[in-house]
This record gives structure tokens, C-alpha cells and sequence, in this order.
């Protein structure tokens, strides 16, 4: 719980700073973030999607070239598909793009306004977020035993009473090994623990 509130506050941060919205990949690997969020309004994102931008963004072209910050006026990356044109249509007038991490494990973020470019003041601080959200949610490099067979035997469908049967413990104690095993890998659900421990291949 204290982890999560420590990503709750820091995003927080950043929709103050960002009220045009935002989108973080953390950790980006095999072309896909490991965990993202987005404060972006809809209509932007279906569009976004509509057009798979993904593919051609520049925001993420840079992102993967450089580590830092960059306004998106000072983009020297062309912008050949009108992405940044595109955006201004649903009030992403300004913008900004960060980038941190290994290339291997990159995480890659844009905040937007509508009202007036960032500061630099704003540019550092959103900087030093990041920053501490990327090192915040590295990936573990392994799961204790206890907490691999409890995901494994939950994988296989068991329910929580028949897993710990097979585990000779209690339910309580069965629920307790999840409970560490989503927090190791900053998971809401044991679904999502599940695919981040496949992901990152810990299973």
C-alpha cells in the first residue's frame, strides 16, 4: 500500500504540472512499456490510436535517441506524419517529452499543455519525477520461491483454498505469499502479477 501511494503522489505531481494530460511508459521492453499511465482525454487517445501514431511518433523516436528533456517546439526529429498538428486539434498545444533508463529498459514520457510552453523550473521537476518513478518500478530480478510456487499453482486455475492445500499452509498464508509477490512486481491484481512475473520472466 505504501508503494502504491508513493506512485500515487508522484502522478499526482505531474497532473498539476501537466493539465493537458500526460502518458508514462516505464520500462519499455520488446516495443511495450511494463507499466504505463495516461491522463490524455479519450477522444485524443482513440485518435492517437485511429492513426497509429505509436509507430511514427516522434516523441518516441527521440526518446529512444537521447536521454533528458525536450519541448516539443525544439523537436529536431521531423514530424512527418503531423502528429504534433494532429494533437493541437484536441488542445495539446504545448508539450514536452522526457526520457530515462537504459535503451533496453527505457522509459519514455509526454506531458502537454494548452495554455503556454513548460518552464524550465516545471521541465526539471517533471525531469526528477520520472526520474524517481523509473527507479521506483525497476523490475525485480527474482521472486522468492514461496511466492513462484503460489503464482504457479494460481496460473494452473486453482482456487485459493485448493492452492493451499496443495502448499500444505493456510488460506491466510497462501493469500499473504500473492500479496508479496504483487507488491514485488507492483501489481493491483494477481492477473496482472502473473503477466508481469511472465513478462519479466520470473515464472
Amino acid at each position: 500500500m505504501s508503494y502504491k501511494l508513493g506512485l500515487d503522489v508522484e502522478l499526482q505531481k505531474l497532473s498539476l504540472l501537466s493539465e493537458g494530460g500526460y502518458f508514462i511508459g516505464l520500462h519499455i521492453r520488446y516495443a511495450a512499456p511494463l507499466i504505463q499511465f495516461s491522463t490524455y482525454n479519450q477522444a485524443w487517445l482513440d485518435h492517437y490510436t485511429e492513426k497509429a501514431f505509436a509507430l511514427r511518433d516522434p516523441t518516441i523516436a527521440w526518446g529512444f535517441s537521447t536521454e533528458g528533456a525536450c519541448r516539443w517546439s525544439e523537436f529536431i526529429i521531423p514530424d512527418t506524419f503531423g502528429l504534433f498538428t494532429e494533437a493541437r486539434k484536441f488542445g495539446l498545444n504545448y508539450g514536452l517529452s522526457v526520457s530515462c533508463g537504459p535503451v533496453s529498459s527505457r522509459t519514455i514520457a509526454s506531458f502537454a499543455r494548452d495554455d503556454r510552453d513548460f518552464t524550465n523550473s516545471e521541465i526539471e521537476e517533471i525531469l526528477l519525477i520520472i526520474r524517481r518513478l523509473h527507479d521506483k518500478t525497476e523490475p525485480p530480478e527474482s521472486l522468492t520461491k514461496a511466492q513462484i510456487q503460489a503464482l504457479r499453482l494460481i496460473a494452473a486455475g486453482d482456487r485459493h483454498a485448493a492452492a493451499a492445500a496443495k502448499l500444505k499452509i493456510s488460506e491466510s498464508a497462501l493469500k499473504a505469499r500473492l500479496a508479496s509477490a504483487r507488491q514485488r512486481l507492483f501489481a493491483r491484481t494477481t492477473a496482472e502479477a502473473l503477466q508481469r512475473a511472465k513478462d519479466y520472466r520470473l515464472l
